[in-house]
């Protein structure tokens, strides 16, 4: 098995003893750094709460959605906010970084999972497998909490914790966000989860889902949305909205990788795949 003893982020529930860690970032399965400057995106009515960052009060309290259902809404707000040019920017990075065969290059099932030793925003320190050794383990990689469809991700794992824990499964979230950003994105989002820091993408480079952001939408990441302020770095990269789930062998059983940011991993898909490992 493959080792790799960087400092990461790490998930709240294994330092709180539940090991339901999950980032305050954005991930959707094989992110792209490709996503209309979300920053912008203020939640002006607490009903269209699909289209903002962090609007904590209707964070969990209604009948959970499927999680693709939710993306499609931010993907509609999205396209009535900005115009074609920018939409249009962003979807030529998004095939910019499909087209390089990062999907297909990346860790994929079958595969050793790469090991790592994370740390979270609370000062806790986790080795990787320590975790993998005495159950499955999620591993959900987001972009940041300036990403909208990242909270969305974040609010819709978190209501699905215990259908995951009944499976026996324990949830870490990834994001290359500071420890100070993780914790500011989990308040502001109302997810009551530690992030786990994965530092300049490390961990993320070793499982083959960082990837630099292309060209045309550089300068929306760096001047609008602050990228190096949040991740403490002025590397213009980030992962894929990457979910694995790892069995006990250390061995990687599912994953899903996509492109596009505006895609993620659907909760209810990735407990069937972690039921089926008791199968």
């Amino acid at each position: 098995m493959e080792k790799f003893s960087k400092t990461t982020l790490l998930s709240l529930s294994a330092v709180a003893g539940t090991y339901a860690a999950t980032l305050v970032g954005c991930g959707t399965p094989g992110l792209t750094a490709v996503d209309p400057p979300a920053v912008e995106e203020t939640c002006t009515e607490c009903e269209a709460c699909s289209s903002c960052r962090s609007c904590a009060s209707c964070e969990s309290t209604a009948t959970p959605t499927a999680l693709s259902k939710q993306l499609e809404g931010q993907v509609a707000a999205s396209a009535a906010k900005f115009p074609e040019a920018i939409r249009s920017k962003f979807q030529a990075g998004i095939d910019i970084v499909r087209n390089s065969g990062i999907e297909e290059s990346a860790k994929q099932v079958g595969d050793a999972a790469v090991d790592g030793e994370l740390i979270g925003w609370d000062g806790e320190t986790v080795l990787l497998s320590d975790l993998w050794k005495d159950g499955p383990v999620i591993l959900m990689w987001y972009r940041g909490g300036w990403c909208p469809y990242c909270n969305i991700q974040l609010r819709a794992m978190q209501q699905s914790l215990d259908q995951i824990e009944d499976a026996g499964a324990r949830l870490v979230v990834l994001a290359p966000e500071l420890p100070e950003k993780a914790k500011e994105t989990a308040a502001n989002a109302g997810i009551d989860m530690v992030a786990l820091h994965d530092r300049n993408n490390e961990l993320a480079q070793e499982y083959g889902i960082m990837f630099d952001l292309p060209e045309p939408i550089v300068p929306i990441y760096r001047d609008k949305l602050k990228l190096p302020s949040y991740n403490g770095s002025d590397a213009m990269q980030l992962p894929l909205a990457a979910t694995y789930v790892i069995n006990t062998s250390g061995e990687i059983t599912y994953a899903f990788l996509d492109a596009d940011y505006k895609k993620r991993a659907e909760p209810s898909e990735v407990v069937d795949a972690v039921r089926s490992l008791s199968k």
